[in-house]
């Protein structure tokens, strides 16, 4: 901010300032700051981009602690099958070499519960790493994006967020003044969904044509039959910003619900891991036991 202050006084203005630093402020903020400027109407500009990042973070927030409880469960699952495959691996050496592997993967003791822990940090980094390196390019989101859009409860969780972003995002492009390709490219940008965002050049296409802009959102297949016929009734009136601005707290709020739904069945999918690998334990507990009877009954003496 120092640098940027110092570029102000020596006479650029705020939006070349950001724009030497634009690895510290959203494309959407400089978009925004540039409109704002040659509009004359920063001040309301900037309070509005204040609450939109104010409320990302709540969101975040909210998924985080969402989240939390399932992860842990996960973590703790880990753990315990981490302690089992250790334990397990002492009785064998007690038992003279008793074989006890009853994930069938070869771990028992220490080291089958160092490999077992090593495993799930690997596949984690490896699906975290993978995930990043496909968010860095658009046809990486886009795909990425799109396939999860199709989950149930997660698809829905994703676009009702993307759709909210969108609305807000263009009602306030379009009520500081900024042209409708430059408002629709932000807009769909401000999403953070790669969907979203590969659509915007077909999308704008379709305007600059002279196609109705509920027309080429519903080419996109992106937005729901509710949300595009509320833009055509608003289109008729000229009061697409303002019926946008309304939509977008009402698509948030469903995106919240489809999230807590989303956490919900995460923790119920975790408890159905842990279940199944402890009925899968105590079967196969049992048939060694049966085999160590059916050994002994054969062959007493041995």
């Amino acid at each position: 901010m120092e640098e940027v202050v110092g570029d102000i006084q020596s006479g650029a203005t705020l939006t070349d300032a950001l724009e030497e630093h634009e690895q510290y402020f959203p494309d959407l903020y400089v978009d925004m700051i540039s409109v704002a400027e040659q509009t004359g109407t920063l001040p309301e500009v900037l309070v509005s981009l204040s609450e939109h990042y104010e409320n990302n973070i709540r969101l975040r927030k909210d998924f985080v602690g969402q989240i939390m409880w399932p992860m842990i469960q996960l973590v703790a699952a880990i753990l315990v099958i981490a302690l089992l495959i250790y334990v397990l691996g002492i009785i064998a050496d007690q038992g003279g070499g008793l074989s006890l592997d009853i994930l069938g993967w070869g771990l028992l003791g220490a080291s089958g519960a160092i490999k077992w822990l090593l495993g799930w940090v690997v596949g984690a980094f490896l699906l975290w790493f993978g995930y990043r390196m496909a968010a860095n390019s658009i046809l990486g989101r886009k795909v990425i994006h799109r396939f999860l859009m199709n989950i149930p409860v997660i698809g829905s969780c994703l676009r009702n967020f993307a759709i909210a972003r969108f609305s807000w995002a263009f009602h306030l492009t379009q009520s500081a003044g900024m042209p409708i390709d430059d408002s629709l490219d932000a807009s769909l940008r401000a999403t953070s969904n790669g969907a979203f965002d590969a659509a915007a050049p077909t999308i704008i296409s379709d305007i600059m044509e002279g196609e109705t802009l509920s027309d080429a959102l519903n080419r996109s297949r992106l937005f729901p039959d509710e949300f595009i016929n509320i833009v055509h009734v608003s289109e008729t009136s000229g009061t697409v910003p303002e019926a946008l601005e309304r939509l977008s707290p009402q698509f948030e709020e469903d995106a919240r619900r489809s999230l807590k739904t989303l956490t919900s069945l995460a923790g119920w999918l975790v408890w159905l891991i842990v279940a199944g690998f402890i009925i899968f334990v105590i079967f196969k507990i049992i048939l060694w036991y049966r085999g160590l009877l059916d050994s002994f009954i054969q062959n007493p003496l041995g």
